[in-house]
């Protein structure tokens, strides 16, 4: 379960913004997750759920769970197409001579938060 280990890189990321940007609390937090990355929307959540309870900035933070479409494209014919339905093999020309282009990646899209109050 590598899920673990992405939540708490991204947990790392959002406190060191916190703690930088003054903030008294993250609310709600968007990951965008490529669909071919390997990780499981709901081992993700499960860990980010129970993670965040030992956050000081996100104990409260809302997961919004945004899921990639894989793209490929083909050397050949110079086409894209959807990963996840043809796999590595280019529909259009069948040639073996594709690569990702989007897909595999987790990334912070969004963070929204709440901001101390300035003492006077």
């Amino acid at each position: 379960m590598h899920e673990l280990g992405i939540v708490v890189e991204v947990v790392k990321q959002v406190e060191e913004l916190a703690k930088q940007n003054n903030v008294e609390k993250v609310t709600e937090l968007t990951i965008e997750v490529g669909e071919v990355s390997g990780v499981v929307k709901k081992y993700f959540e499960d860990a980010f759920a129970w993670f965040i309870k030992k956050s000081e900035y996100m104990k409260e933070c809302k997961l919004n769970y945004v899921s990639i479409q894989g793209i490929s494209y083909c050397e050949d014919c110079k086409t894209t197409y959807p990963t996840s339905k043809y796999g590595k093999e280019c529909p259009n020309c069948h040639s073996p001579h594709t690569y990702l282009v989007s897909g595999n990646e987790v990334k912070i899209k969004d963070i929204k938060v709440q901001s101390k109050q300035k003492e006077n």
